[in-house]
């Protein structure tokens, strides 16, 4: 009995191929469109894809186009081939603006980009992509079911974006590139004044300016350790316990001892 189940198994998965095989090669757009929706409706997406990348052209300004794209833009989605879903579902957003199907192919259009954005090192252009995305997808659906998800990933590429800009602020830090971290790192604190590294950015902005008043020349030295005292009020003003207190109350007893011989 297993072994009859078997054959007809194989039987019948080869005569699948082969029907896949000769509706291919054939011209006939109406036979693809109907086994392209069906291996779709089954799961078989690469190779609906195949089907629906032969016929789109054919079925452009037809009743079935509409059906046709969004099958092929999920087929995409599905297969994470996100460049082309993304692109895909913009152009069915853009062709179909009265389609029920509207708001669904505008949020996965979104997704499809953010699904392309790297790990914070690497260049972000993509991210900021997504992140234009589904900013226009919130304005345009507020009260869309897919809202609480928009903002979440929304929210995770815009913290990737704030800690690509802290790390390459600091990078200037490690490099003891003093001058350029306490700019960077500064504009970091303006620019995201609610992130979560400003206790950190507050500190190397610290230890920036201390390693550049403690080894400056004499004529400039007064007021860098001025800066320096300033950037430990700045820290503490901000948390006063800070977890980088007692390094930050070392720098500031050696700044004041440089300081005293400025007062004489």
């Amino acid at each position: 009995m297993k072994k009859i189940i078997a054959l007809l198994f194989f039987v019948t998965l080869f005569s699948s191929c082969n029907a896949y095989q000769k509706v291919l090669k054939k011209d006939d757009v109406a036979a693809k469109f109907a086994m392209g929706t069906t291996l779709y409706e089954s799961g078989k997406y690469t190779k609906a894809i195949r089907l629906f990348e032969q016929i789109a052209p054919a079925y452009r300004g037809k009743p079935q186009a509409e059906k046709l794209f969004y099958m092929f833009a999920q087929s995409y989605y599905k297969t994470q081939q996100y460049y082309l879903a993304g692109y895909q579902f913009e152009s069915f957003v853009s062709s179909y603006p009265k389609s029920e199907k509207l708001q669904e192919a505008a949020y996965l259009g979104a997704v499809s980009y953010s699904e392309l954005s790297p790990v914070y090192s690497l260049d972000q252009v993509d991210t900021f992509k997504a992140i234009d995305k589904l900013q226009a997808f919130i304005d345009a659906y507020p009260n869309s079911e897919y809202m609480e998800h928009a903002n979440a990933t929304l929210q995770s590429l815009t913290e990737k974006i704030e800690k690509k800009v802290y790390e390459n602020a600091k990078g200037y830090h490690t490099i003891s590139d003093y001058k350029s971290a306490i700019v960077a790192l500064n504009n970091f604190v303006i620019d995201y004044p609610g992130t979560k590294y400003k206790e950190d950015a507050l500190y190397y902005n610290l230890d920036a300016a201390y390693q550049l008043g403690i080894n400056s020349i004499e004529s400039k030295k007064e007021e860098r350790l001025q800066n320096a005292k300033k950037a430990y009020a700045n820290l503490i003003k901000y948390k006063s316990e800070t977890k980088y207190k007692q390094k930050a109350d070392v720098m500031l007893v050696k700044v004041e001892q440089d300081l005293q011989k400025f007062t004489k």
